[in-house]
Order: C-alpha cells, then structure tokens, then sequence
C-alpha cells in the first residue's frame, strides 16, 4: 500500500520565482486545456532555495483539475531500486483497492505486463527469470498510458531527483525522451545541482536537454530577504538587521525561513542593536549548530534522531523504535520533541522537516555507531519480513568482516535485484559480497552471478567477471560448463565471435567425454558457424556431419546440433528437403523442447534462430513464421526488450522481405534498429538489422534511402565478426551497383563470393553475390558473367528450392538474347510461382512481361509489385507499358 508522505510544516518563501511560476502555470494550463499536451519542467539548485516550495505550488496549480502524484528521493535509499517510482506510481495502482468499482486494478492496469512491472512496483513476487531492465521501462511507460485513460492527464512530481534511485531515473530519462506530441503527462522534477553525480547526473542531465523548462534557482536577494523578514517579524524591522538576516543566510530560502522561526521563538527584537546575535542563531540551524540543538534534547532524543536518519525516508516507527532499542512510549516521547524542533514530522511514517538536516544528523552519527546501526537496521528489516532486498541498502554500510551470512544475504538480494529489472543494483549487492570476503568455493560462484547480473545490459563487464569466475578453479564440472558457454554468448555479443570459439575450443579439450562435452562441442560448433571469418569451414562442417549423422534429438544436446547441422547445410545450399528434415528432428513434437526455447539460458536464442532461418531459405516460410512470431512474443512476455527483442523484431521483418511484404519487413527492420540502439552501437544485432533493412530497402527502390540507412549505420568494412543475414558484403555490393558505383560493386562483390566460396557457402539466397556480379560484369565481362551465372544455377538446382532456382534463372536469362531469354524468363516466373516469395515472382513478370512483349503478363507482375511494395518496380513496368511492346 502507498505510505502518507506527511507534508513539511516549512512552508518556503516564493520570492522572485515569477518565470518559474509562469512557465509551471502554462504548462498546466496546457494540460488542462480541451486538447491536453504534456511536458517536463526540471527545477535544479542548491540546497534549501525553495525547490520544494515550487513543485508545492505546481501541485497547488493542477490540485482539482488534473490527477496529481509524487515522490521523493532520499538520501540513504539511492541503492533502493525503483524506489522513487513506487512512491510515485503506487497510489495509482492500488486506488482501486480504496475505491471500489469502477477503477482499474493492478491486474487490468498492468496486463500481460503484470509478471515484468509488478515485482519492480513491490505488487508482486519476483520470478525466477532475470527481468530485463528496458522490458520494465518498457512496462512502465504502458503502464501510464493506462493510468492516463483512466484517470485522465497526470501530472508527476519527483523531488529531491538527485538522490532518486538509478532505476526509477533511467525509466525517467527515457519516458522524457518519447517523441513528441506524445501522452498528455506533465512531469516536474527538481534537484539539488551539488549532489548529483555520476550516473545519476547523467540522467538528469537527459531530463534536462528533454525539457520544456530547465532553470537554475538562485539565491534570494537583499531585496527579496528584507521583504520576508519584515512579512514574518513586522514592518518595524530596519534595515541593518534585514541585512545581517541576508549576510547570514547568504540568500538561501530554508536557512532564511529557520533563522527568522528562531527570532521569533526567543523574541528578539528586528533591530539593528540586536543584528549581532543572527550569527548565533543561523549557526543553530545547520551543522554543528543544528546538532548542539538536537544534543540538547537529550541522549534518548539523539539516540532515536539517529535512528530516523539511518532508515532515511518514510520512517517506520516500529523499525525506529527497534534500531533505537526504547519502548514504543519512550519512542513516542522522543518523536514528540523532535518535532517540537522542527527536525521531524509525522507520526508512522515519520519525516525530516527537510534533506538538509536528515543529512546533517546521519553525518553526524561517529563513524563506527554509524556502521553498527546499519548493521542493526539490516537485521530489523529482515526481522520485520521485507526481505534481503530490503535490508541490502543497509548490508551495503556494513564493514567487511569475513561474514559468510552477510555473503548470503547480499546474494540474495542481488538475486531479487535482478528478478525485477535491477542489475545495476544486483551488481553493487555482489560487489560488496566479494570485499567481505567470502570463501574461496563461494567466490567463484559469486563472480559467475556478477557476470550474470550484466549480460543482458553490458556483454563486455560480463565478460571479464565470467573469466574471473574460470580463474579460480573453484568451479564444480556443470557450473564450470555453464560459465564457459555465458562467457562465449557475451563474447558473441559483445562482437568477439572468434574469442567465444577459442574459449569453448580451449574447454573442450580439457573436458573428458561426456555430456558436458558434448554440450561444449556444440557450443563450438555454433560460435565457429556463426563467426564471419574462420580457418576452416568445410573441415568443420564435415566435423558436424558426422556427429550430427546419427543424432535423433533425444536430449537438448542433440537437438541443438541438428538445427546447427540444418543451418550449416542452408549456408552450403546443400539440399533443402534434407534440410528441413535435419530440423524436424530438432523439434520436438513439431515445436521447441523446452530448455532450448527462446528464452530459455542453457542455450540462449541462437540455435531456434538459426533453425528458423534455415526454414526461411528452404522456402518453408510456415514453419519459419510459426517460429519467430514464437520467438518475439517469448521476449515481450518475459520483458526481454533489449538485444533479444530488436533481435526478433529483425527476424520477422526479414521474413516478410522473403514473402516479398516489402513495407512490412522495412516497418519491422525499422523497429529493430530503433530497439537495438537503446543497446548500445556497433552490435552483431545492428549489422544484421541494417543488412536486411538496406536489402529491403534496394528491393522497393528505394536506393537513397538504402544508402542513408548504410551510412547511419556504419555499413562499411570492417564488418562485423559473427556472419550477417544476409551476407553484408553481398548487399553492400548491390548497394553500390544500385547506386552506379560499378567498380567499387564488383570489388566488394568479387571479395565477398571469394571468401563465401573459401568457406564452402554456397547459397545464393543467403548470399546474392554471384548474380549481383553476373548483372555488374555482362557487359564488360560477357564471358566471366556466364560462369557466374552458371554457377548460381548450379547452386540453385542442388539448393532445391524454387525460390533459388527461379532467381538463378532470372540472372541467367539477363546474359541472353531474343528466344533464349524469354524462354528462361518463362522458367523463372514458373519455378517462382510455386515459391512463397512474391516479390522475385513480381520481378520475373516484369521481365518477363517486357522481353516477350506480353502486356497482360506485364500488367500482372505491376500488378504483384504493388502489393509488394516494390514502388521502383511498379515505376519501370509503368514506364514500359507506356511503350510499344516488341519481343526483345
């Protein structure tokens, strides 16, 4: 349930705000009005200059008008992840729960995201599965566009941001950077400029380049400050005092609101004679003045201060009571004065009047009690039921003591950090676990969790913690098996395919046989299948037939081979009806067994990609889209935004470019690339994305945007090192031919087909090389373009698919003349009208249609083209029936 988060009883000056203000009216108004509009205003300063005076009177503004909720960060619960966006969304999620009918619950608010967003809202359990941080961001924006439709247009404050949680500031940063035009929700953040730093002062700094309004308060003047003091002491406070009440405070709202409270408390009189004593006074008010004052209440009062700033913010008072070690009575009596002092306020919760003096009493606290109470303060959070997650803000203060326990209870946090969207925080949970230290055994299979905790967000961290966990030969035989195949898959994905063999080369020798060897000579075989570049192609291929030969699918292992085999024989263009039956015995009552699903981490996403596309190419596009509609509906469950989902997205999509849905698989391929850049740039992801979207894009004749699409994404050599679908090489060199660089073209295209050829890749599907060169070299080359040509309808005739075929003879008919062409024209369109991919067909009509001068075939194939999307092709055929038709 939402906690009341009791309000200051400070209520700061706004004096000389008057742009601030108007800037927070209009953006108001403009939510308010008939067609709301949304915004972000970031309010940014130093310490007590009326921040929070200013989100109070944005809230004042829409009070009434539009739903409001808030939340603030704090200073010893920055470690807490999503936190702040608890306190923010919480009230929102539960307010049926108080309501009653007629409002949604979290069920309906969260839908088939409930399982991702729920556990990072605190609303339900954490699974087992890592939760992808992007999914949960991802979850949460949904999630307030269903806030918004039914409660209408928000307005969200955070204040004190510089002490909010990475997490909710990372969901922050990205919700602010949605296009444009976008939800009807205002967003209202203020920070403190001299306490944001690191991660989280790049995050605010999004925030701020995101902003409709981003200004930075300054101090009150000599002006402004007199006119406070005579507001709160009388008109009959002169100037020399008014004067001394600024020097004092230096402008600063807070320290000028509290020095003019403790003036009036002991009566002194706004008078020059007694401008002296100011000094005194504002001393009271903060640092080892404000401590003096607390100190005097007595040492129970401090005791319990202490407490309160150990646990931070939304103080529970059973917990303070516990840390404090008083009776609840004594408890209440010391809670009692320290509001009197306008150190707290509240009741259960309790709250510090302001950051400033929570922060001067936790600093306060001697260094070595200060450790202990944390200590104390993790075992009452445990005690109370809110498990590790809870208490790791507190484990994290704790020295370092060879504590076995504390080694546990952080690695559980971290376990739970991770299970809802928190790897940064899982991180810093495992972090702090090895400096305690903990056993040699249980240290290397705490680096093998921190590597863990960081690959879905950072493959190259994950990287040197899996190597780590290797080194300590502390491993047992399956965990050792388990951290070598992560270490290959981060390797893999950090674009460092051949490091990622070598290693699993390097296990493999030193594994006795078995199944876990087995297991590692699979994953040999699929990391040295899919580097782009390696010593010997055909030797391992021959290596993977044989052991794939006899293979059933009995267990993972086995199947697991087979759809390598499967997709190893489709990039040789070996047959494709051998191939597709290599990838029945795969499956596993025709769909994936589970251990080798889409998400499942024994095997990771690649072996059920790689069946798919080997299905793809063998023209069985069914069994293809039934797998990678599988595949991106598995991540979206399982909130697997990142890597994995732009990963899918680019699978569909390439599978509507065979179909020949033209504008389909470019608005997919787009989509692709928009989520694989909140990865990070230059990933096998993008290459592959950016493949097929410049190869969609040439086929739709679309060649400027083809060659923007290649210069945004850095298509150019050095490629990538894991192999790119389809060849990158192969649809550079079409790029360039389209473009009318034929000598760069035949170049890249005669390079490509020579390092194809050497590695005993022969599909021409897969790789289009050959009759992209074939069309590059007829003219100038007449004799060189028919070898080509003839080699791709070799390849084509043993591939087996009409696809192949119709395509090679199309390439083939380009080199001839008169009869000789029309006929092979006539055998590709009727090879292709028995393929599943339209837009070849529409292109054999087209030229078909022209050679033998047949309108209604040309008319046809416009015809196919149009609902193809193929805009180039529907142009050429418009153009030619606008002329004469004679048999060419």
């Amino acid at each position: 349930m939402p906690v009341h988060r009791p309000e200051h009883v400070i209520a700061l000056p706004l004096l000389e705000r008057e742009p601030e203000l108007a800037a927070a009216a209009h953006a108001v108004d403009a939510l308010c009005a008939e067609e709301p509009s949304g915004g972000l205003l970031v309010y940014r300063g130093a310490a007590g200059l009326g921040k929070t005076a200013l989100l109070s009177e944005v809230r004042r503004m829409a009070a009434g008008r539009r739903t409001v909720w808030s939340a603030r960060g704090g200073e010893t619960v920055t470690s807490v992840p999503f936190h702040v966006v608890r306190q923010l969304l919480l009230p929102a999620v539960t307010v049926a729960e108080r309501d009653g009918e007629g409002t949604p619950d979290a069920r309906e608010l969260l839908g088939d995201r409930y399982e991702i967003v729920g556990p990072a809202l605190g609303i339900a359990p954490p699974g087992e599965q890592h939760a992808d941080p992007q999914g949960v961001r991802d979850g949460l924006d949904a999630l307030v566009e269903r806030l918004v439709k039914a409660h209408g247009p928000l307005v969200l404050i955070v204040d004190d941001a510089q002490w909010a949680d990475l997490e909710t500031l990372a969901w922050l940063a990205s919700f602010a950077e949605r296009p444009a035009g976008g939800l009807p929700v205002l967003v209202v953040v203020a920070y403190r400029t001299e306490e944001a730093v690191g991660e989280t002062e790049r995050y605010l700094g999004t925030l701020g380049s995101a902003a409709r309004l981003r200004v930075t308060l300054r101090e009150l003047t000599s002006d402004a400050t007199a006119g406070l003091t005579r507001a709160a002491l009388g008109e009959h406070a002169d100037d020399p005092f008014c004067r001394e009440v600024w020097a004092v405070t230096g402008g600063n709202a807070y320290e000028t609101v509290e020095l003019l409270a403790k003036v009036g408390d002991c009566g002194l009189e706004p008078v020059e004679e007694s401008a002296g004593e100011l000094r005194a006074l504002g001393a009271s008010a903060r640092g080892r003045g404000l401590i003096a004052r607390l100190e005097e209440l007595g040492p129970a009062t401090t005791k319990f201060a202490w407490a309160a700033a150990i646990l931070g913010t939304d103080i529970s008072l059973d917990l303070a009571v516990s840390l404090a070690g008083m009776s609840h009575e004594e408890a209440a009596g010391c809670a009692e004065r320290l509001r009197a002092a306008r150190i707290l306020v509240g009741v259960d919760p309790l709250e510090f009047v302001h950051p400033l003096i929570a922060g001067a009493v936790y600093r306060a606290i001697p260094s070595g009690v200060r450790t202990a109470l944390h200590g104390l303060a993790a075992w009452a959070v445990t005690r109370s039921g809110r498990g590790a997650a809870a208490a790791a803000p507190h484990l994290l203060e704790v020295h370092p003591d060879g504590d076995a326990e504390l080694v546990e209870q952080l690695r559980e946090a971290a376990a739970e950090h991770l299970a809802v969207g928190a790897p940064d925080a899982a991180r810093r949970c495992l972090e702090r676990a090895l400096e305690e230290p903990p056993l040699l055994s249980v240290r290397a299979e705490v680096l093998y969790e921190l590597g863990c905790a960081t690959l879905l967000t950072s493959p190259a961290t994950t990287v040197g913690h899996l190597r780590a966990a290797l080194d300590t030969q502390q491993l047992d035989d399956d965990l050792r098996v388990d951290v070598v195949f992560r270490l290959s898959q981060a390797l893999t994905h950090n674009n460092q395919t051949g490091d990622a063999a070598h290693v699993v080369a390097a296990e493999v020798a030193r594994t006795p046989e078995g199944p876990a060897r087995m297991r590692l000579q699979a994953a040999h075989f699929l990391w040295e299948g899919v580097q782009a570049v390696e010593d010997d192609g055909p030797g391992r291929s021959r290596r993977l037939d044989r052991l794939a030969a006899g293979l059933t699918g009995r267990d993972n292992t086995e199947r697991v081979l087979l759809m390598l085999r499967a997709f190893d024989g489709t990039a040789r263009g070996e047959s494709a009806e051998e191939i597709v039956q290599t990838g029945e015995r795969a499956l596993l009552n025709g769909g994936l067994a589970a251990g080798v699903g889409w998400t499942d981490t024994a095997w990771g996403f690649e072996p059920p990609a790689l069946l798919g596309l080997s299905y793809a190419f063998a023209d069985r596009h069914d069994r293809a889209e039934s797998l990678f509609t599988e595949g991106l509906r598995a991540f979206e469950i399982s909130g697997w935004s990142g890597g994995h989902l732009a990963f899918a997205h680019a699978l569909v999509g390439y599978l509507h470019r065979r179909r020949g849905d033209l504008a389909e698989a470019e608005a997919y391929l787009r989509e692709s690339l928009r989520l694989a850049d909140r990865v990070g740039d230059g990933l096998p992801m993008h290459w592959d994305a950016a493949s097929m979207l410049i190869d969609t894009l040439l086929a739709r004749g679309r060649v400027d945007e083809a060659r923007e699409a290649a210069e945004r994404h850095a298509f150019v050599p050095p490629y990538s090192s894991s192999i790119v679908i389809p060849d990158a090489p192969s649809v550079r060199g079409r790029l360039l031919l389209a473009l009318g660089h034929k000598k760069e073209a035949v170049a890249e295209l005669e390079a490509a087909g020579l390092a194809l050829m050497r590695r005993g890749r022969h599909n021409i599907v897969m790789a289009p090389w050959a009759c992209d060169l074939a069309y590059a070299l007829a003219e100038d080359d007449p004799a060189r373009a028919a070898q080509l040509a003839a080699y791709a309808r070799d390849r084509a005739e043993r591939f087996g698919t009409h696809t192949a075929i119709g395509v090679a003879l199309r390439c083939a008919a380009s080199l001839k003349e008169g009869r000789a062409r029309i006929e092979l024209l006539a055998q590709a369109v009727a090879h292709l009208e028995s393929s599943p991919s339209r837009y070849e067909l529409a292109l054999a009509r087209v030229e078909y249609g022209m050679a033998a001068g047949l309108p209604a075939v040309l008319t046809g194939g416009l015809e196919l083209a149009g609902r193809c999307g193929a805009d180039g092709l529907v142009a050429r055929a418009r153009r030619a029936l606008e002329v004469p038709h004679t048999r060419r």
